[in-house]
């Protein structure tokens, strides 16, 4: 089986960090959609779009009436209403039918993979072979080099290089080994070298992939609570427009018998207004427009961060990031590069740099990470340290680094050294019963102040001295961070660093506030202190000690390479694992909110202009002083109601490109953006009604039937 690249149909790959331009309108991408948008048209499903459904009701009801009673007007009304129904249908089918394609080659990946599912977790050479989807949590598998991964799940041993570009779009592979952040695998994803055991931590249907699939075809989205909230209003303003159109009536037939003289028209009769008249109002003055984009703005919202290659577990992730004012940012790998290396040993009076060297080296042999390998490779360079032989450090016993002892070590030959965070390594030096000198703090000051993060190695009983980790700040971070500001979100670094170099690395890159030797515990309850003065929370995480964080926070960004725990605990999956991607997702999320605002007032503004034009051409011949509220001249009573009713359909296809792309987001105080909101789309929406409305009646008016 291939590898596909995940990504919409029509779009490239995403750059990373660059910004995506999806949301075009493809013509052949709304003839592809025209079945599922018919489909659609059935009151089963309908009746959750209270807006549309009275619309649909409207064309069943002039049908009828055309039928009984045909004339051009009749049917040409007819035919509108029907395109207005199909137009708004055809809006949501288009957001939805983005991701069917992707959906397709997912399903049949998951459909054709077989899996070695071991009889025995002991024995490794025993197994069958089960299809992908029937795999239960907690089965095992085995998986070599150029096999497809059958299932999300860890790895339990091995080590292998694995290709995820059939679910990240990455071609670079990666590295996935028992133990540590760097366990977690995901079905749908080839192993490239070696081979794994694989523990499957999912449950049948809950899968990863299953989970892309109903997003990408839109299945699981749910209504958010503020897409409930507009609905609601949505249907109380339809309700009040109903009971304003249904006194009508009334006054129709009290003014013909005042004024009998009137002769009837297509409008107007002795029993009142006809019933296509009285339709076509309540159509063309309920919000039709923000009714009909609402569903495909939501999904749209959700299809840009797909492009992204995060993926959100509900759209109500989306739209939370964009209320979001908290943002907690890890400082290494998001803010700072995260590659800290060694600069510089600075020992204590009576200890030489050599002596200090060796220690730190020593220290450091069993330490993986970047700044860990730096220290040897610093240490040897500099001082000239012979790299040990595996039998000099057979009896070793490696002390690892956590979160909690925020120190590692080792203990060889009655020696213990041990490195980390000045605090940790000097209390466990007067637990073993040394006394610290004020020197070493002086040290560690130091180096913080400059930006640089101080390790201190010590051997029981004593500190030697400290290590000098420089650390450097993302290009461009000081700006993001003055536009989270002019967003009025406030952003919080988050470090395990000492607080003077926390406040350094906080002071250079701009951020508003930062939170030093943090423990998972420290970030849980900085979460609910937040959360507790009414702020939504959004931060990233990748490891198993994030979980707890991310499950607490409004929008929790789980790296895709980071543990299941932090997977399942988090609602959205960044598949890049691109910590700075959290930014960009704020700015989805609030452009997903300013979109949906936008078109609300465009919508409800344009109802202003059929007002103009409906109103005094129902009424105009009972009522001649409403002849000055035709403005636009329009040139009858036909003409203008069909007009109206025309336009009311064709703006919600010139609207799609905009709700699937969204309305352009520049970060600006709250204000400012309700400000540019009403005087772009709320004088635009009251605007372009009138001129639309008039050439349409210059086109029409010479139509049989329109005099």
């Amino acid at each position: 089986m291939s590898t596909q690249t995940l990504h919409a149909p029509g779009h490239s790959p995403a750059p990373k960090g660059g910004k995506v331009g999806g949301g075009l309108l493809d013509p052949k991408q709304m003839i592809k959609s025209l079945p599922d948008a018919l489909k659609k048209l059935n009151p089963a499903n309908m009746w959750r779009n209270p807006v549309m459904f009275i619309v649909e009701i409207g064309a069943v009801f002039t049908t009828v009436l055309a039928v009984l009673d045909p004339s051009i007007f009749a049917w040409a009304i007819v035919v509108w209403l029907w395109l207005t129904v199909v137009f708004a249908n055809l809006a949501e089918a288009v957001a939805e039918g983005r991701g069917k394609a992707q959906a397709a080659t997912l399903r049949a990946a998951k459909r054709d993979t077989t899996a070695r599912r071991l009889k025995s977790p002991d024995d490794h050479s025993q197994w069958d072979v089960v299809g992908a989807p029937e795999l239960q949590q907690g089965d095992i598998v085995i998986v070599e080099a150029g096999e497809i991964i059958p299932g999300d799940g860890d790895v339990i041993d091995g080590i292998a290089s694995v290709d995820e570009s059939a679910i990240t779009g990455e071609s670079a592979p990666v590295i996935r080994e028992s133990g540590g952040d760097r366990s977690a695998v995901t079905g749908g994803t080839k192993v490239l070298s070696d081979q794994i055991i694989v523990q499957i931590t999912q449950k049948p249907g809950e899968s990863f992939v299953d989970r892309m699939i109903a997003l990408v075809e839109g299945a699981n989205r749910q209504k958010t609570p503020n897409e409930i909230a507009l609905n609601i209003l949505l249907a109380a303003l339809t309700i009040i427009f109903l009971v304003a159109t249904a006194t009508m009536q009334p006054l129709a037939i009290f003014s013909k018998s005042i004024n009998p003289g009137v002769p009837n028209s297509l409008a107007l009769t002795n029993d009142g207004v006809t019933g296509i008249v009285l339709v076509s109002l309540i159509v063309c003055l309920i919000p039709t427009t923000i009714g009909a984009l609402l569903s495909a703005i939501g999904i749209a919202g959700m299809d840009r961060l797909v492009q992204r290659n995060v993926l959100a577990m509900s759209g109500r992730a989306v739209e939370a990031a964009g209320d979001v004012s908290t943002l907690l940012l890890d400082k290494t790998g998001t803010i700072t590069l995260g590659n800290r290396q060694a600069a510089e040993f600075v020992p204590v009076p009576g200890v030489s740099e050599k002596e200090l060297a060796e220690a730190a080296q020593l220290s450091s042999l069993a330490d993986e990470t970047p700044e860990g390998r730096s220290i040897v490779v610093f240490a040897k360079k500099a001082y000239g340290l012979r790299e040990r032989q595996p039998g000099e450090l057979a009896h070793a016993a490696w002390v690892p680094f956590t979160a909690q002892t925020r120190m590692s070590g080792v203990d060889l030959d009655g020696r213990e050294v041990r490195k980390g965070a000045a605090t940790a390594v000097m209390k466990w030096v007067r637990d073993h019963g040394g006394h610290p000198t004020d020197e070493v703090g002086h040290l560690v000051d130091g180096i913080s102040a400059s930006g640089g993060t101080p390790l201190v190695v010590a051997e029981k009983g004593r500190v030697l001295g400290v290590i000098h980790l420089k650390d450097v700040v993302k290009e461009g971070m000081r700006e993001r961070f003055d536009e989270m500001r002019r967003m009025g979100i406030r952003t919080v670094m988050i470090t395990g660093d000492n607080p003077l170099t926390a406040k350094a690395i906080a002071d250079e890159a701009g951020v508003d506030d930062f939170l030093a030797e943090a423990t998972p515990e420290d970030k849980l309850a900085l979460i609910r202190k937040e959360q507790e003065g009414g702020r939504l929370v959004a931060m990233t995480g990748d490891g198993t000690n994030d979980a707890p964080a991310l499950a607490q926070s409004d929008v929790g960004v789980a790296m895709n390479t980071g543990t299941s725990a932090a997977k399942e605990a988090g609602n959205m999956v960044d598949l890049d694992s691109n910590p700075t991607k959290l930014i960009e997702i704020v700015e989805i999320g609030k452009q997903l909110l300013i979109t949906r605002g936008a078109l609300t007032t465009f919508s409800i503004a344009n109802d202003i202009a059929k007002y103009f034009a409906i109103i005094p051409a129902m009424f105009a011949a009972v009522y001649p002083g409403l002849d000055a509220l035709n403005i636009m001249r329009l040139a009858s009573a036909q003409s203008a109601i069909l007009a109206a009713v025309i336009f009311n359909a064709l703006v919600i296809i010139a609207l799609i490109p905009l709700a699937l792309r969204g309305v352009r987001y520049r970060p600006s105080s709250a204000s400012k953006l309700l400000s540019r909101n009403l005087y772009v789309y709320g004088l635009g929406g009251i605007i372009v009604p009138f001129i639309g409305i008039k050439l349409i009646d210059l086109l029409i008016q010479f139509l049989p039937g329109m005099s």
